[in-house]
C-alpha cells in the first residue's frame, strides 16, 4: 500500500509538472487578432494620422447628448 502511495504521488507530481509547463506555453487567445481584426486596426491607424476620427465627447456634443 505504502508503494502504491508513493507512485500515485509521483505521478501527481508529474502530472502537475506537466500542467504548468502548458500554461507557460499556452498562447493568451485575447492576444490572437485574426485578418479582419489586423485590417480593422489599419484602417484604424490610416483615419487617425488623416485626423478623421472624432472623440467621444465631441461625439456626445454633436448628438446633444
Amino acid at each position: 500500500m505504502v508503494n502504491e502511495t508513493k507512485l500515485i504521488l509521483q505521478k501527481l507530481e508529474k502530472i502537475e509538472k506537466d500542467v504548468e509547463q502548458i500554461r507557460d506555453h499556452m498562447v493568451d487567445s485575447d492576444a490572437i487578432m485574426t485578418e479582419e481584426d489586423y485590417e480593422s486596426l489599419l484602417k484604424y491607424r490610416k483615419e487617425k494620422s488623416e485626423g478623421k476620427l472624432v472623440s467621444h465627447n465631441e461625439l456626445k456634443k454633436e448628438l446633444g447628448l
